[in-house]
C-alpha cells in the first residue's frame, strides 16, 4: 500500500477534480432549480387564494350593490310606503316588483336565492313568486335550528345594515345545505326600530367555496373563511374542529401571512374592509412535488454521471496502476448523498375592497405591458402558418388585439448587413440597437405595419391592405417607397446597411406564411447576388430544377383537412399547383415525384383514427392509390380535391354525430327533471359536462329552438296532458311541471298554448 500511495493520491486527486467540477456546476443548478420551483409553487398557491378572494369580494360587493339598486327602485319605494291591508293589496305593484327582481339572479350566482319582505303587506317577494303568508315561504326555505317566530323577529322585523349571518344549516326545498345570509333594511337610512322592508340574500356555502375550489382541486388542500368575530363563513376540504385546533395552537401565529403548520403551508389573507379572514392550507408534499421531482432527477443524473466517471477512472487508472480496486473503493468513500431542506417565506400580496379599483388598474397595466409580447407571439404563429382557418386567425388576432388592418398585403424582411460572422456581446448589442432604429422608422412611417424579430439581425414586417386591388396597385408602390426611404434614412443617419426583400401578396391571412417563405427566398437571392436595392420575390429567377412542396406547407394541408376546412385546403392545393406549374417548369420526373409526395400526404391522413374507423376508409384509400403520378398536375389536383371533399365530409359527420349525441343527452335530462323548479341552464350544462354558452348555442343550432323555450314547451306539453284529467287542480299541475307560482304557470301556458289552463281543460272536457 505505501509504495502505491503517491500514485493513489495523484490519480485520486485528478479524477476527483474532474468529477467535482461538473458536480459543483450540477449542484448549483440543482439548488437554483429547487429554490425557483419551491418559490413558484408557493407563489402559485398565494396567487390562487388572492384571486379567489378578489372574486369573492367582488361578488359580495355586487350583492351590496343589488340591495342599493332595490333601495332606489321607485316601484319598491311605492310599495313600502303604501298602507297595506289584505283587502286593498296592490296586487299589480307586487306582481310588477316580483317580475322586476326576477332578472337579478341571472347576473350573479350569489343572487340565486333572495327575497324582499314588505312589512306593510306582510308579504315575501322572491324571483317568480310572492308569499302573502311568510310562514308558507318558511315551510319551504328555513333555517334548520331556527323557529319561524325567531326568524321573523331576528330577520324580518329587525333593522339590518349590511349584516351577514354566518354559516348556518339550511333546508332549501327539502334539501339540506348550509348558507350565509346577507341582510339589508330598506330604506338605507333605517337605523333603529323596524324598517318598511328587508332584503335578504341567502348564499349557499357551495357557491362561496366554489370560488375557492382551485385550492382544493389543484392542491388537495383546505380553505376556511371567517368574519371579524371568528365565525365561519365558508369551509371546504377540512372540518370545523381542525380549524379550531389550528387557531388555538400556540405554534400558529394568526398575524403571519404564511407559515408552515404541521404538514401544511398555511396562507392567511385578511380583508381590512370587511374584516374577513381567508385562510388556505396546502399540503407540504403537494407544494414540494415539483421540487422533489427535480431533486430525484438531479440526484439520479448526478449518480449516473458519477458512476460513469468512476468507470472511466477505473479504466484509465487500470492502465497506470495495479491497485485500481483500492483506489476505486477510496473514491466511493469520498462521495455520499446529503439531504438538504430549505424553507423559504414570501411576503404575500393582500388587498381589500377599498383597493379593488387600484388592483384592477394594476392588472390592466400588466395586461397592456404583456400585450406586445402577445401580439408578437400571434405574429410569429401567423408567419409560421399555425392557423388552419381564417376564422381561427381572426379570433386569435382579436384576442391579442393585433388586427392587421386588412386581409391582403405583403410580408417582407429587413436584414442588417455586415454582422453575419460575428456573434460576441458587443455585436449583439449593436444589432439590438439597429433593430430598434428600424422598428421605430417602420412605426413612424404612418403605414399599417406589424413587425417582429427573426434572429438577431432580421426584422419581419407585414403590410396589410383592405383588398387585393389596392395591395397590388397603390399599396405596392407605397410599400416600395416606404422601405426605400427607411433604408436610406438608416444608412445616412446611422450608417446601418440593410437589405429588404418582400414576397408575393397574400390574399388571405392563411397565406401569410407562404408570403413569408417567399420573402425569405427573395432575401437569400438578394444576399447571394449582393443586391442593395429592394428585392421582390416575383423579380428573382426561380429555380425549376426541383418542385416546391415544403414540409410546413404539407403540415398546414394535413391540419386543415383534419379540421374539416375544405375551402382552405383547396386554396393550399391550388397554391401548390400554381407554384409548380406557373412559376416553375418541372421535368416529367419532378412532376411525378411531386404527385407521389402529395399522394403520400393523403395516405398519412388516412392513418388518423377518425378515418380508420370510417366506413369510407377503404374507398378513400383506393381512390388515393389509384391517382396516377404521370397525369397532369391539374388532373391530379381535381382528384385530390375530390378526396379532400370526402375526408372533410367524414370529419363534419363525426362532429355532427357528437353534437347530436349531446343534444339527445340534454333532451333526455330535461324529460326526467322538467318537474324540478330549480332546473336551470347551469344544471343542464353541469349534467352534460359542457359550458353553458356552448350548450345553449349548440341546442339552438341543432333544433332551431332556444333551450329555455324547449324546456318551457316540454313543461306545457306535460301540463296539457294532466289538464285533460280531473284529478289535479291547476295549482297542483303547476307544481308538478316545475312552477313555484301558479300565476307564472298560467301566464306561460297561455303564451305557449294560446288559451288559459281552465279554458283548455273545459274544451278538452267538451270534446
Amino acid at each position: 500500500m505505501p509504495r502505491f500511495s503517491s500514485v493513489f493520491r495523484r490519480f485520486l486527486i485528478s479524477y476527483i477534480i474532474i468529477l467535482i467540477i461538473p458536480s459543483i456546476a450540477g449542484y448549483m443548478s440543482y439548488q437554483t432549480a429547487i429554490t425557483v420551483t419551491e418559490d413558484v409553487s408557493i407563489e402559485n398557491g398565494v396567487t390562487q387564494l388572492q384571486k379567489s378572494k378578489e372574486i369573492l369580494e367582488r361578488r359580495m360587493a355586487e350583492v351590496e350593490g343589488f340591495t342599493r339598486q332595490l333601495a332606489i327602485n321607485q316601484d319598491l319605494s311605492i310599495l313600502m310606503n303604501e298602507s297595506g291591508s289584505d283587502d286593498r293589496a296592490n296586487v299589480y305593484g307586487i306582481w310588477k316588483m316580483m317580475r322586476d327582481v326576477l332578472t337579478f339572479g341571472q347576473t350573479n350566482d350569489f343572487l340565486q336565492h333572495f327575497y324582499v319582505y314588505l312589512k306593510n303587506y306582510n308579504v315575501v317577494l322572491t324571483p317568480g313568486a310572492a308569499y302573502f303568508r311568510p310562514e308558507h315561504y318558511y315551510d319551504t326555505y328555513r333555517y334548520r335550528d331556527m323557529k319561524f317566530e325567531n326568524w321573523k323577529a331576528e330577520v324580518l322585523e329587525r333593522t339590518h345594515r349590511s349584516e351577514i349571518m354566518p354559516l348556518t344549516d339550511f333546508v332549501d326545498n327539502k334539501i339540506d345545505t348550509s348558507v350565509v345570509t346577507y341582510m339589508q333594511s330598506l330604506p338605507l337610512d333605517s337605523f333603529t326600530g323596524s324598517s318598511p322592508a328587508v332584503v335578504v340574500v341567502v348564499i349557499d356555502q357551495k357557491t362561496i367555496t366554489g370560488l375557492l375550489s382551485g385550492i382544493t382541486d389543484r392542491y388537495g388542500g383546505w380553505v376556511h373563511i371567517s368574519d371579524g368575530e371568528g365565525r365561519t363563513i365558508g369551509l371546504m376540504g377540512t372540518e370545523e374542529a381542525k380549524v379550531a385546533e389550528l387557531q388555538a395552537s400556540e405554534r400558529f401565529d394568526r398575524e403571519k401571512q404564511s407559515q408552515f403548520y404541521k404538514d401544511d403551508l398555511v396562507i392567511t389573507i385578511r380583508s381590512e374592509a370587511s374584516g374577513w379572514v381567508y385562510r388556505a392550507g396546502i399540503p407540504r408534499h403537494v407544494l414540494m412535488e415539483d421540487a422533489n421531482q427535480i431533486k430525484a432527477i438531479t440526484w439520479t443524473v448526478t449518480g449516473i454521471a458519477l458512476a460513469v466517471g468512476i468507470v472511466v477512472g477505473f479504466l484509465l487508472s487500470y492502465r497506470n496502476s495495479e491497485p485500481i480496486n483500492r483506489i476505486l473503493s477510496v473514491m466511493k468513500e469520498q462521495f455520499g448523498q446529503e439531504t438538504h431542506s430549505h424553507r423559504n417565506e414570501y411576503d404575500f400580496l393582500h388587498g381589500n375592497i377599498a383597493q379593488m379599483l387600484t388592483n384592477n388598474r394594476r392588472l390592466e397595466a400588466e395586461l397592456h405591458r404583456q400585450a406586445p409580447l402577445v401580439r408578437d407571439a400571434f405574429l410569429k404563429r401567423l408567419l409560421a402558418g399555425e392557423f388552419q382557418t381564417r376564422e381561427e386567425a381572426i379570433a386569435a388576432a382579436v384576442q391579442a388585439n393585433a388586427g392587421l388592418g386588412g386581409d391582403t398585403g405583403y410580408v417582407g424582411i429587413f436584414q442588417v448587413n455586415g454582422y453575419s460572422l460575428l456573434d460576441n456581446v458587443e455585436v449583439l448589442n449593436e444589432l439590438n440597437a439597429a433593430r430598434l432604429i428600424l422598428k421605430q422608422a417602420l412605426t413612424d412611417s404612418g403605414s399599417s405595419i406589424r413587425m417582429t424579430d427573426s434572429g438577431s439581425d432580421k426584422i419581419v414586417f407585414l403590410f396589410a391592405f383592405a383588398d387585393l386591388q389596392t395591395a397590388e396597385g397603390i399599396g405596392k408602390e407605397e410599400v416600395a417607397k416606404t422601405l426605400e426611404r427607411i433604408a436610406r434614412h438608416a444608412f445616412e443617419d446611422y450608417r446601418i446597411s440593410v437589405t429588404a426583400a418582400l414576397g408575393s401578396p397574400f390574399r388571405s391571412v392563411t397565406e401569410v406564411s407562404q408570403s413569408f417563405e417567399q420573402a425569405k427566398q427573395a432575401l437569400d437571392a438578394a444576399i447571394h447576388a449582393n443586391r442593395k436595392e429592394l428585392t421582390w420575390y416575383e423579380n428573382i429567377r426561380q429555380d425549376s430544377a426541383t418542385y416546391h412542396y415544403p414540409v410546413d406547407l404539407e403540415l398546414r394541408l394535413i391540419g386543415t383537412v383534419r379540421a374539416g376546412e375544405l375551402e382552405e385546403a383547396r386554396r393550399i392545393i391550388q397554391s401548390i399547383v400554381v407554384q409548380n406549374t406557373e412559376q416553375r417548369e418541372l421535368s416529367f420526373e419532378m412532376s411525378q415525384q411531386l404527385a407521389g409526395e402529395m399522394k403520400g400526404t393523403f395516405l398519412k391522413l388516412l392513418d388518423q383514427k377518425t378515418f380508420m374507423e370510417s366506413e369510407q376508409f377503404e374507398e378513400l384509400k383506393t381512390r388515393i392509390i389509384d391517382i396516377q403520378p404521370g397525369e397532369p398536375l391539374e388532373t391530379i389536383q381535381a382528384e385530390l380535391e375530390a378526396v379532400m371533399e370526402a375526408m372533410c365530409g367524414v370529419i363534419r359527420s363525426r362532429k355532427n354525430d357528437h353534437h347530436a349525441k349531446t343534444v339527445e343527452q340534454i333532451k333526455s335530462y330535461i324529460a326526467h327533471t322538467y318537474s324540478d323548479s330549480a332546473l336551470t341552464l347551469y344544471r343542464i350544462a353541469e349534467q352534460v359536462e359542457r359550458p353553458e354558452k356552448y350548450i345553449s348555442q349548440l341546442f339552438k343550432e341543432a333544433t332551431g329552438v332556444n333551450l329555455s323555450d324547449y324546456l318551457e314547451n316540454v313543461r306545457m306539453e306535460q301540463a296539457a296532458m294532466l289538464l285533460k284529467g280531473e284529478a289535479l287542480t291547476v295549482d297542483e299541475i303547476a307544481a308538478r311541471v316545475g312552477y313555484n307560482s301558479s300565476h307564472s304557470f298560467r301566464r306561460a301556458f297561455k303564451r305557449v298554448i294560446g288559451v288559459s289552463p281552465s279554458m283548455f281543460r273545459q274544451s278538452a272536457a267538451d270534446e
